[in-house]
Parts: C-alpha cells; structure tokens; sequence
C-alpha cells in the first residue's frame, strides 16, 4: 500500500493536484459516517447549476471551535495558497435540492438562511445521503470547498443573528441594492453581505430568492462600486499620477491613477500553467474597459472586474478625488489554482493601503511599470484602452 507522508507532499506543494488530493484525504480522514457535526464559519453555498432548480446547503468542517478564518476572505491576505486550501478543503458541503422561489419558504430553506444571518461560527449537524465524494471544487468565481454530498437534513444549535442583517431580513420593503449598501455603510464585511444575498434574505418581501453564490459575489461588487462611483464622478480631478503595487499569491498588482475623468480598465496577463492558461504556451492577456458613462455588457474578464472597480472606487470616494485608473495584473506560474474573486477585491484594497508612488511624468510612469512587472512595457500599451489612448493623448498635446 503506498503511504502518503506530508514531507512527500510539501516538497510537491506546487502541484496544484497533489495539494488537491491531500487536503482532501485529510478532510475524508475525520469522517467516519454520513454524519458532520461542526461548527461552520459560518458559511453557505448555493449552486447555479439547473437554475432555477439548485443546491443550497452549508459549509461545515468537521470540528469544533472558532472557525470563522475558513469563511472569512478579507483575514486571507498575507496568507499562502496552501493555508487558503487548508482552510477550504475543511468544508463539507451539504447539498439540498430546492427552487430558488423557496427562499424562506421550507426547514432547510428557512436554517440556510439562519446560518448566513449569524453573527459568527455556529454549531450545524449534516446528515448525507452517503459519505462525502473525495473531490474539491476549485472556481476563479467562488471560494473553494471541500468534498460534498447530497443532504437529507440539517440542524442549528446555537446560532445568533447579527443584528444589522437580521433588521435588513426584516425590512421587506427595503430593496436588495439599499440593503447592500445600507449593510456595507455599517460596517458588514462584504462577504458577509455576499452570503446575506445568496441565502435571499435581502430585498423586497414576496421577491425574495436564492442567487447562485458566484453570482451573488460579482451583484454585490457591481452595486457597492456604482454606489460609490455615484460620488467619485462628481469630485475634482486627481492632478498627479499615483501608482500603488501588491505583490500576494505570486500575482504583481499595479494599480495607476492617471489625472482625468473617472475611467477605467482592468489588464490581466495570465503566464503558461496558471489558472486561464493551462495549455498555451505563452502568456496570455485580457482586459476589459469603461468610460465614464459606463459599460453597456458584462465585462469579458468577469467577476474580478467588478471586485477590483469596487476596490478603486472606494479608495477614490475616501480621497474625494476622480481619476482614470489602470489595474495591471500579472498571474505567475506560482498561482497553481484559482481561490476566488476575493483574490482580486482584497488585494487591490491591500495595493491601495499602501503609500502610492508619486510621479511626475508619463514617461516616469512608463519606467516605473517596466521596473516592477516582467511583460514589456509596450506589450501593457497594446493590450491596454486606457494606457493607449493615454499615449495617443500626449502625441496630440
């Protein structure tokens, strides 16, 4: 019988399928029945799968204690790829079959919905239908989760709501969109608000439904950054160009805020054997841009658009300025597996915490991107609306 040691496995960390299979077998190694009891961060999730027939359920590990760093993506930065697998590999995901109507209408429904209201990590029992599949779901959308199988029923102990979604819950004449931004303005972490859509426990009574979980992550971000864009559109113009950087999961942030009126672009370069570019050769590159009125079509990147808008936004709105800004990311060979949106939302925010690179020049801002990233200076230009219609501009003049 072959035995796998953990010195074995380290030395192979950066095999995203050896890290897969063993996080997932030391989550299998704690079960010994179709039965989970544990205390969940807490978290859900809910598939989009069939819609509108989906799986909702809850994300339990199988222990005890103060779980909440598993559910909780803004404690991630600074942590590595493992501890973020090791995290959510610990999940079990239940899985209940129901129509995305049903929010709030049905046990299971009604404790899905409990367990996202609660205000921190909360004792759930799981009973499976059989013992969890050995798999584990990887989405650049979502945060990853560990083995999952079908659920029969499901029971809260000793689960507490937060105060300020559970008044959001019972506003049912209070919009979705309001109850977001109601929520983000006190001071509820955006995750949380995230899982408060999904469970549908936001929004006009009667209306109310389950949203995917992938879904329910990029409609918070788009609503929170049009909430905020709404007040950077009527600041002055920044008079400076400022650069911040970050540097996390083997991914280079730039993030260039060029004088002018709100724009802007996320640039996203992708090398061989990384999350969208397992079999080319090269790297590839994507971008996706907005004027100031907006964009028309759901940006081609996706959900990481959205996070990183938000991110910029709110920087934007705290400085009382608007700006044209340019995200620039390069995802190297050391980020093996995609961990989620919140990747991009959180790094960008820690990027912008960071004391920006004051410069004075276009041509100082060019040096300084061809300082800190690999990919060539004009190789950004020709892949970037922004940074080329920026060049054109400076010909003009």
């Amino acid at each position: 019988m072959n035995v796998i040691r953990s010195s074995d496995v380290y030395r192979n960390m950066k095999d995203p399928a050896v890290l897969k299979y063993y996080y997932r077998f030391k989550t299998l190694e704690k079960l010994n029945s179709t039965e989970v009891y544990g205390s969940s961060p807490p978290d859900i999730f809910v598939g989009r799968f069939g819609y509108p027939n989906v799986f909702i359920g809850p994300l339990v590990p199988p222990e005890l204690g103060d779980t909440s760093i598993m559910g909780s993506p803004e404690m991630w930065v600074g942590k590595s790829i493992e501890e973020i697998v090791k995290y959510r590999s610990n999940l079990i995901r239940g899985m209940y079959k129901t129509k995305v109507a049903k929010a709030d209408n049905g046990r299971i429904e009604e404790m899905v919905a409990e367990l996202a209201m609660a205000d921190k990590y909360s004792s759930v029992e799981e009973v499976l239908k059989h013992r969890p599949v050995m798999g584990m779901h990887f989405d650049e959308g979502s945060q990853p989760y560990g083995p999952s199988a079908k659920m029969v029923s499901m029971k809260i102990d000793n689960s507490k709501a937060n105060v300020k979604i559970e008044n959001a819950y019972l506003d049912t004449d209070l919009s979705a969109t309001n109850a977001i931004i109601e929520l983000y303005n006190k001071g509820i972490p955006v995750s949380k608000i995230q899982k408060s859509l999904s469970a549908g426990i936001l929004g006009i009574g009667g209306s109310r439904k389950f949203v995917p979980t992938r879904w329910s992550i990029t409609a918070v971000d788009d609503a929170l950054g049009k909430y905020r864009l709404r007040t950077v559109k009527e600041c002055e113009q920044l008079d400076e160009i400022l650069v911040y950087e970050d540097v996390a999961l083997d991914n280079r942030w730039l993030v260039i805020m060029l004088p002018g009126a709100w724009e802007y672009e996320l640039v996203e370069a992708w090398y061989p054997n990384t999350t969208w570019n397992m079999d080319s050769p090269s790297i590839e590159i994507f971008s996706s841009y907005e004027p100031f009125k907006g964009r028309a079509k759901y940006a081609e990147i996706g959900g990481c658009y959205y996070a990183a808008r938000f991110a910029s936004s709110e920087l934007l709105e705290k400085m009382q300025k608007q700006a044209r800004v340019v995200i620039l990311r390069e995802a190297h060979p050391g980020y093996i597996m995609p961990v989620g949106v919140w990747n991009v939302r959180e790094h960008v925010r820690e990027a912008l915490r960071h004391e920006p690179r004051h410069l004075s020049s276009f041509d100082e801002m060019l040096a300084f991107i061809g300082s800190k990233m690999d990919i060539p200076i004009h190789t950004w230009i020709k892949n970037s609306t922004l940074l080329s219609l920026a060049v054109k501009q400076r010909r003009l003049a």
